[in-house]
């Protein structure tokens, strides 16, 4: 099955289909299709695993590190003191970072596909560390809010860049746990910042500079090194990664093909203007709201938890880990049963339950034993919605246009649950807004869970009025419906 390049730019395959836009006329008879065993794919998926899902982990971990690190609760203190921070301040320097990534995510991933991965995450990336590094050198609060914002609009294409990447490449049930374990992996890394900010502590006052200055401008520096690296580590797509030989580019193009089959490629405005007409979209962004808020709201309460223990610091920087590690167990165990079983919005709902008894846990009670105990159930059910939730987005959105403006839409507007949490109260007020939060995602998604059967039901239906099923559904009635995104008739929405 042919392909236009000239659909693409510069030579780029966008995600999903080799198959793009040149489709058989009604006098094409199809060759036979190869087919391949499961140990040739499993093969397959462990060298796709091994030469993509590291670097592009650790270019998520840097990110998040970079945004993440001004809740480091060791330097807070010094850092309102040092800009004489009083009030809301704080809770403004936090909040200001998240309009600005969701604007960029949606022109972010558009230059993705546009340009290619290898340059485009090479660049936000590079910005991103430039933010950084500049940080360390601020000396007023009105400084502080303008790094923030530019680095919120550096930082926006980076998560939603990295999903959209994983589609070039995984088919629909395999990209669930790809995504768990990129989260997952970058998650955990940043849960070690506390103690990565203790050492380097130890470096305030060389050159003039607090501990708290030093922080941004190692880390910066660090995610500046791994941008060099991206140029040159990330593959742009299946058909010119170097890493697969001939057969391999064959099988890589059947699979994707077998799993979008025939819709189109093409970078239009029709298929931009589809992802923001498309009502099922906005209902993943509110989910996203809904678990994103609670996600920040426990990074910043956890530490207060586990300071009222009594813990000596060390020891303290390690039991903020140890929570962060069952959830990122569980994510992970999460996203490969997901795929396995092909569900989404069952799991969503199943992790929503814990997320929320472990809130009920801690406004219960001011016994912080007990507190630390619901930390366990708040981010085991918390974390594993993240990948899950941009999955099933991801999956349910037809062609590779709307594809990148849809999940730009879903992780960038979701994370405005980040400016929610950072005015929540840190005691009792803000874990009720949080259940509220959790109780609302649960029905978003048991609504969209039961809309999506239904649906999936009726062009089941309709097709079986025709005589026709899936599998007798020829390539010229696809073509015919090629623009139709998720809308085609023989598309099938992942539950």
């Amino acid at each position: 099955m042919p392909f236009d390049q000239d659909a693409y730019g510069d030579g780029f395959f966008p995600p999903q289909q080799f198959g793009g836009v040149n489709q058989p006329t009604s006098n094409h008879v199809e060759p036979p299709r190869p087919t391949f065993d499961k140990r040739s794919t499993a093969k397959l998926l462990r060298k796709l695993d091994w030469n993509l899902i590291p670097f592009i982990a650790l270019l998520y971990f840097l990110a998040l590190l970079d945004s993440t690190n001004i809740v480091n609760f060791r330097a807070v203190t010094v850092l309102q003191r040092d800009l004489k921070m009083k009030g809301l301040d704080y809770s403004v320097a936090l909040a200001l970072f998240f309009p600005f990534y969701a604007v960029a995510a949606i022109p972010s991933n558009l230059f993705l596909r546009k340009i290619g991965p290898s340059r485009w995450l090479c660049i936000i990336t590079m910005a991103t560390g430039l933010c950084m590094t500049l940080m360390g050198t601020v000396k007023t609060f009105g400084t502080l809010l303008v790094a923030r914002s530019v680095l919120g609009f550096a930082e926006g294409g980076i998560f939603p860049g990295i999903i959209f990447y994983v589609t070039f490449w995984y088919r629909r049930y395999e990209s669930g746990l790809r995504m768990a374990i990129i989260f997952s992996a970058a998650t955990l890394g940043v849960s070690f910042n506390g103690l990565l900010g203790h050492l380097i502590s130890y470096m305030g006052g060389i050159g003039g500079r607090p501990s708290w200055a030093w922080t941004f401008i190692l880390e910066g520096l660090a995610t500046i090194l791994v941008a060099f690296l991206a140029k040159f580590l990330i593959h742009d797509g299946p058909e010119t990664a170097r890493f697969l030989k001939a057969v391999e580019h064959t099988q890589m193009k059947e699979r994707l093909v077998q799993d979008h089959p025939s819709l189109s490629n093409e970078h239009h405005s029709r298929y931009i203007t589809s992802a923001f007409k498309d009502w099922k979209i906005y209902v993943h962004i509110l989910i996203a709201i809904c678990i994103y808020t609670p996600l920040y709201s426990i990074f910043r309460f956890l530490p207060t938890i586990v300071k009222n223990m009594d813990y000596f610091n060390d020891y303290t920087q390690l039991m903020t880990v140890a929570p962060a590690v069952l959830g990122c167990i569980i994510t992970i165990v999460a996203g490969f049963i997901s795929d396995k079983t092909k569900r989404r919005g069952a799991y969503m709902m199943l992790f929503c339950v814990p997320a929320i008894l472990g809130y009920v846990l801690m406004i219960s009670t001011r016994d912080s034993h007990v507190q630390y105990a619901g930390a366990f159930l708040v981010i085991s059910g918390v974390y594993p919605n993240v990948p899950i939730g941009v999955a099933w987005n991801a999956n349910n959105i037809g062609g590779s246009t709307k594809r990148a403006v849809g999940i730009a839409m879903q992780i960038g507007f979701g994370h405005l649950g980040g400016v929610i949490s950072a005015f929540l109260p840190i005691l009792a007020q803000g874990h009720i807004v949080s259940i509220g939060m959790l109780t609302l995602s649960f029905f978003l998604c048991l609504f969209m869970h039961r809309y999506l059967l239904r649906e999936n039901s009726r062009r089941d239906a309709e097709m079986m009025a025709q005589g026709l099923t899936l599998e007798s559904y020829s390539e010229e009635q696809k073509f015919q419906e090629h623009e139709k995104g998720d809308d085609a008739s023989f598309f099938r929405y992942s539950v």
